[in-house]
């Protein structure tokens, strides 16, 4: 009898063991959903090519993202406590962002430039913050618990790995939109056979300076990996143009 209930003690305890780890892993990849979907989303405001509208949309989008992580961990949502968790763990990172977002004033290049590099910003920010808050409710953490003193040295760990998220994420939509594109039929306009060529026109002098400062900005942004040799060699043509 008494190695009956011990087997069936045992029996239970497994069985609640299981069942715990399957609620965990399926928390677990709720969580990283929808810090996938907000990362993404970041980026798209951090390309928005209007200064301080991209910065406020992040920002935006980093709350939301804490108050659907809190429902998916169970925990009250404080929007007061959030938005001061968000001021004081990202402060310097939308700062450089806004700081970036100066760069949009500049007609074409400017703007895409800026866009880019600010995507991967605020996209690598939004997934650091998202891990420090699974990390701190993981560990029976709640949002009125929170120090961000305390976490300060994790977000900036997971901000390092978040740019290369953010920057794999781009490549892999810029993929599917280019995968889109060629299932699509043709319209009208590309069954027409293509125009001649029409030279160049050499860029005046009195623009050279700020030419060759965008050019080296391209060259920088593909030295770090941010863009493509192939985008890097568009953007030099229709710069030159």
């Amino acid at each position: 009898m008494e190695d009956f209930i011990k087997s069936a003690a045992e029996g239970l305890k497994n069985k609640v063991m299981s069942d715990f780890k399957d609620v965990k892993q399926e928390r677990e990849k709720h969580a990283e959903t929808i810090v996938r979907n907000h990362v993404l989303f970041s980026m798209g405001a951090g390309a928005i090519p209007v200064p301080v509208a991209d910065v406020l949309a992040v920002s935006a989008s980093q709350l939301d993202m804490i108050r659907q992580l809190c429902k998916v961990y169970d925990i009250d949502f404080s929007e007061t406590q959030g938005k001061a968790i968000v001021s004081a763990l990202t402060a310097s990172t939308l700062a450089r962002i806004g700081a970036a977002s100066l760069g949009k004033l500049i007609p074409v290049v400017g703007t895409f430039v800026s866009g880019v590099a600010n995507a991967i910003m605020a996209g690598a920010s939004t997934y650091a913050l998202g891990q420090v808050f699974k990390s701190h409710f993981d560990t029976g953490g709640t949002i009125l618990d929170f120090d961000p003193d305390r976490l300060k040295k994790l977000y900036k760990e997971q901000f390092e790995k978040g740019k290369k998220v953010a920057d794999e994420l781009r490549k892999q939509q810029q993929a599917k939109q280019k995968a889109e594109e060629a299932a699509a039929p043709p319209t009208d306009s590309e069954l027409v056979p293509d125009a001649p060529p029409v030279a160049a026109t050499p860029p005046k002098d009195a623009n050279d300076a700020d030419i060759i400062t965008r050019l080296k900005e391209l060259g920088e942004l593909k030295a770090n990996g941010i863009i493509t040799e192939e985008e890097f060699e568009k953007m030099k043509k229709r710069l030159l143009k």
